[in-house]
């Protein structure tokens, strides 16, 4: 009898044991996929106009930090924030088809599904995103992210010169793209069954795109007048501080009008590139801001330099890109310098119509 007593109390121990592993909490699965669009190849490079150049390229990125965001009788919590390595060999070209804008695209997608685990009988929330090929610093420890808000509100810092020289590598999912009126990452789970989400990820840099064209009568040679060429451009002053990562059109600053503020991007033409003197175009990748109490403009500040002047003497125009901070994307801002005639050193501003 002192063995059946003991082997009882054992037994009851193991169906105990695994009554528990069948009734686990209730939860739902949610799979995530990280995709890129692929944009259509553009020259790159200063080029002469009419060559073909070289293309354009982007460094796919290294590291993802996603934050799963749960609803809960209207309040917002943080359910996961991580940041997780990409490895470069996981990406995979493909075509769309699922239900976000870009159907029908070319994208880059991440063979590597991300698998979390929501526990609750109905599961309402959204996930968002930002991904890099450099590790990214925040104006917070993303670990200290509260809430719907506080994520919003979330920068990335823009100031390393190896984050500058890779911000068209910079990805983010927009707080305002929408599907069917709702926020385009958003999941509705319920326990017990698998719910898969599509991470679309986009540029948070605008590209600007800079041509310039000396007039036909200015190139030629007159008695006591020197032919034009555009011997010097740099485009100067750009952001540089910190930016939201999920309101990529929503960043402002005080205007920067002293030495040293922003971030430079010099010599887009110099006195050496005598095949781009007369004419010539170049584009580069940079965060678009407002200046506080001026909504509707980007201000790019310029330098030009024409037949040698010297950058102290340069024509400084601020050439102010009408932008529309409702958007979802970043724009592509384009713009024409003409020039007619030997620029005269000072400042100077030019306002540039929205591109469609």
């Amino acid at each position: 009898m002192r063995l059946i007593y003991r082997i009882v109390p054992i037994i009851l121990l193991l169906l105990g044991l695994v009554s528990c592993e069948h009734e686990p909490e209730q939860q739902a699965a949610l799979y995530a996929n990280i995709c890129l669009p692929i944009e259509n190849a553009q020259p790159t490079g200063r080029r002469i106009m009419g060559d073909p150049g070289t293309y354009e390229s982007f460094e796919l990125p290294k590291y993802v930090y996603i934050f799963v965001m749960k609803q809960d009788g209207g309040e917002w919590s943080v359910w996961k924030c991580e940041e997780r390595f990409l490895a470069e060999e996981e990406w995979e070209q493909t075509r769309y088809y699922g239900l976000n804008p870009t159907r029908g695209d070319s994208i880059f997608q991440y063979s590597e599904k991300i698998r979390y685990y929501l526990v609750g009988n109905k599961i309402q929330g959204r996930v968002f995103a930002i991904c890099s090929n450099k590790r990214l610093t925040f104006s917070k420890t993303i670990q200290s992210v509260t809430d719907l808000e506080d994520l919003l509100n979330l920068k990335f810092n823009t100031a390393p010169d190896s984050i500058q020289e890779n911000i068209q590598n910079i990805y983010s999912t927009p707080y305002n793209c929408k599907r069917n009126d709702s926020y385009y990452c958003s999941f509705d789970c319920l326990a017990g069954n698998a719910y898969t989400i599509d991470l679309i990820l986009y540029h948070v840099a605008a590209k600007v795109d800079i041509t310039w064209n000396v007039a036909d009568s200015a190139r030629i040679n007159k008695p006591g007048v020197d032919p034009i060429r555009l011997t010097y451009m740099e485009a100067r002053r750009l952001f540089n501080g910190y930016a939201y990562c999920f309101k990529p059109m929503r960043n402002e600053q005080a205007a920067l009008n002293g030495e040293g503020q922003g971030y430079d991007r010099p010599d887009i033409v110099t006195a050496s590139d005598e095949g781009l003197w007369w004419e010539g175009r170049s584009y580069f990748y940079t965060i678009p801001y407002i200046v506080t109490g001026n909504e509707d403009y980007f201000p790019l500040q310029m330098r030009l330099c024409t037949n040698g002047t010297d950058k102290a003497n340069a024509y400084r125009p601020t050439l102010n890109m009408q932008i529309d901070t409702s958007d979802v994307f970043v724009p592509w801002l384009r713009a024409t310098l003409n020039i007619k005639k030997p620029l005269e050193a000072g400042d100077d501003t030019k306002t540039v119509p929205l591109t469609p």
